[in-house]
């Protein structure tokens, strides 16, 4: 907010405290694209040490447990591919998800256990980046929303025997964009900020297009649905969402209502020449 002289600011999803990498930042009105991006998949580099657990599922945590390893390379690759594919996952309970209104790491910190429901996820790839080596390995791990890597390392422990824990985490991409195109909050000054602040349209460029007419942007911008049999596009799925652009300007995003055969407004960015807000 400081440097970009911004009231609002918003992001893409947090990240561990002992975690580094991709974060989108959405400065101004670019806020309301933020809440369409969490659902997207994301990829990540982590560190795991086998043999032992921990509180938090981190190396962070308080250790539980300390177990001899007694793991193969083959082994270990074996575990990998298990846990490739749709399933079920147990959250940390050092995690932000609400439990009866209440975060479950506060229910943690004052010494309380609680059930928590498994979360359907999937992980998409997990490709091993080193040979176990005194009983830690680092994986490149593609998964969907929802997913922990803290769960994931302590699950491939669970499954191997010797309880494993998490001990780095670098996301490498989330929401459309990767780590090499990113820099560094530290690296980010008054005077160089503007250099890296991109066009809203970079964050949702993977939504099709609908381009509208004079009319149809006025419409739109306050408030009214595009029917469908006004719109050049085919195939429209329930839910789908579109850019909605007026010659080079993207208007906002739309939403397709098909029993209503419509384009609802999902959110308002700009507005047409002569139509400011």
């Amino acid at each position: 907010k400081r440097l970009a002289h911004e009231k609002k600011v918003g992001h893409t999803g947090t990240l561990d405290p002992m975690a580094t990498g991709v974060l989108p930042i959405f400065l101004g009105r670019a806020t309301a694209l933020s809440g369409l991006l969490l659902d997207g998949d994301k990829r990540y580099i982590a560190g795991v040490k086998l043999g032992i657990t921990t509180d938090t599922d981190d190396i962070t945590g308080k250790v539980l447990t300390q177990n001899s390893v007694n793991v193969t390379d083959e082994q270990l690759q074996g575990a990998l591919e298990h846990f490739v594919g749709k399933q079920e996952q147990i959250p940390p309970m050092y995690s932000a998800i609400k439990k009866d209104g209440v975060r479950l790491y506060a229910l943690a910190r004052e010494g309380k256990t609680v059930e928590i429901t498994p979360r359907n996820i999937e992980i998409y790839g997990i490709k091993l980046l080193s040979a176990l080596e005194n009983n830690t390995f680092v994986i490149d791990v593609h998964v969907s929303k929802g997913t922990y890597i803290r769960s994931l390392a302590r699950d491939i422990g669970e499954y191997l025997g010797c309880g494993a824990t998490l001990t780095s985490l670098e996301r490498t991409y989330a929401a459309g964009f990767d780590i090499e195109n990113c820099v560094k909050l530290d690296d980010l000054t008054p005077e160089n900020i503007s250099s890296y602040i991109l066009s809203e349209e970079t964050a949702v460029k993977h939504f099709r297009e609908i381009g509208v007419t004079d009319k149809q942007a006025v419409r739109f911008c306050n408030g009214g649905q595009l029917g469908f049999d006004r719109i050049k596009i085919t195939d429209i799925k329930d839910g789908e969402l579109f850019r909605v652009k007026y010659g080079e300007k993207l208007l906002g995003i739309g939403i397709a209502e098909c029993e209503k055969q419509w384009i609802a407004i999902k959110c308002i960015l700009n507005y047409p020449e002569g139509e400011g807000r």
